[in-house]
């Protein structure tokens, strides 16, 4: 009987490190946010669009990006190449480019608005591209750059965000069940502190030094005549770019990748508040994308009425988090007698 019981329990540990070891999220979000301005600070707006791109070619829609920057160093007039912003050595990789969409820009990028879109308090009259529509099933991605400094992040050098504050927005976020996963990265000086009062389930924090670092920026454009990336996001670009969608690398291997010999501060990762084993999350949990079709069983499904009568709309659910679109598929085209009677 006492090997019985033995047997069970091992089966049950078995089963549930199996579940807890395979995320069960949905879909997939980005809030993606360069808190800073001004032609010196280029190199935040280059990290903010270099994850951009990477998430996106990654699986990631714009429809599920919030991305939030001042948007003003690829038409500032000390700018060599107009409406270009560059990340790499030679000026072969434009971020800009032609198919960004920012969805606050300039002095939008404020800590209330920030605070608005992650807890869903706001105005009716804000546009869906410009909403955070996530629910319980949602992988959140939290990627921010700026200077920062021991408990605070500036927001354009005009005014600030505290750790305290960012605890106290994710613990919101958990009881508005407004995600299953969330993934902070900060690439700051003194980004550890950022994190370190963390107190809600299922949240990685990341930061790109230790409280008592600075973080660094990669190398100067003499071209241009600034930094143009930060070291710790020039690396994670370098890793990020060799995935495939649907990449089996793990967020492990990418952060040992990101060691302080590259970034040259202490990277640091929080993990003691997530419920999986580190070890077995991938990548693309929050940096892809995932769709799941949840089909109706045939009891639940109602019936379709004969093909003369199907002028109504259909709908096909996909539990993505997506702002949706509705098509009409069996409507017939009108004849010419439906064309013309009075309605």
């Amino acid at each position: 009987m006492a090997n019985l019981w033995y047997i069970c329990l091992l089966f049950f540990l078995a089963r549930n490190s199996l579940v807890l070891s395979i995320s069960s999220h949905t879909n997939n979000w980005a809030v993606l946010v360069g808190s800073s301005r001004y032609w010196f600070n280029y190199r935040h707006e280059s990290n903010v669009l270099s994850i951009y791109h990477s998430v996106k070619r990654l699986g990631i829609p714009d429809s599920n990006i919030i991305l939030m920057l001042a948007d003003d160093m690829a038409c500032d007039p000390r700018n060599p190449r107009p409406a270009t912003i560059f990340n790499d050595v030679n000026q072969q990789i434009n971020v800009y480019g032609d198919d960004i969409e920012v969805d606050y820009r300039g002095y939008e990028v404020t800590v209330e608005n920030f605070v608005r879109v992650l807890t869903g308090r706001l105005d009716k009259a804000v546009s869906q591209s410009k909403r955070l529509l996530t629910n319980e099933r949602s992988n959140v991605l939290v990627y921010m750059t700026g200077h920062g400094g021991d408990g605070f992040l500036k927001f354009q050098d005009h005014e600030e965000i505290s750790n305290a504050e960012l605890a106290d927005i994710f613990q919101q976020m958990w009881q508005k069940r407004r995600y299953n996963e969330l993934l902070f990265i900060i690439d700051t000086c003194h980004a550890e502190s950022m994190s370190s009062l963390f107190y809600s389930p299922n949240i990685i924090g990341v930061g790109s030094s230790l409280v008592t670092e600075e973080s660094f920026s990669h190398h100067l454009d003499d071209t241009i005549g600034v930094h143009i990336i930060d070291r710790w996001t020039y690396f994670a670009l370098a890793f990020l770019e060799k995935l495939k969608p649907g990449s089996k690398a793990t967020l492990n291997s990418m952060f040992d990748y990101l060691a302080r010999q590259k970034v040259e501060s202490t990277p640091y990762i929080r993990t003691d508040l997530f419920r999986r084993n580190f070890s077995e999350v991938l990548v693309t949990d929050f940096f892809g994308s995932v769709r799941k079709i949840e089909l109706m069983s045939t009891s639940d499904s109602l019936p379709l009425p004969p093909p003369h009568q199907r002028n109504d709309i259909e709908d096909v659910v996909i539990d993505d988090g997506e702002k949706s679109m509705r098509t009409n598929q069996f409507s017939p085209p009108l004849s010419p007698e439906d064309m013309i009677k009075p309605t």
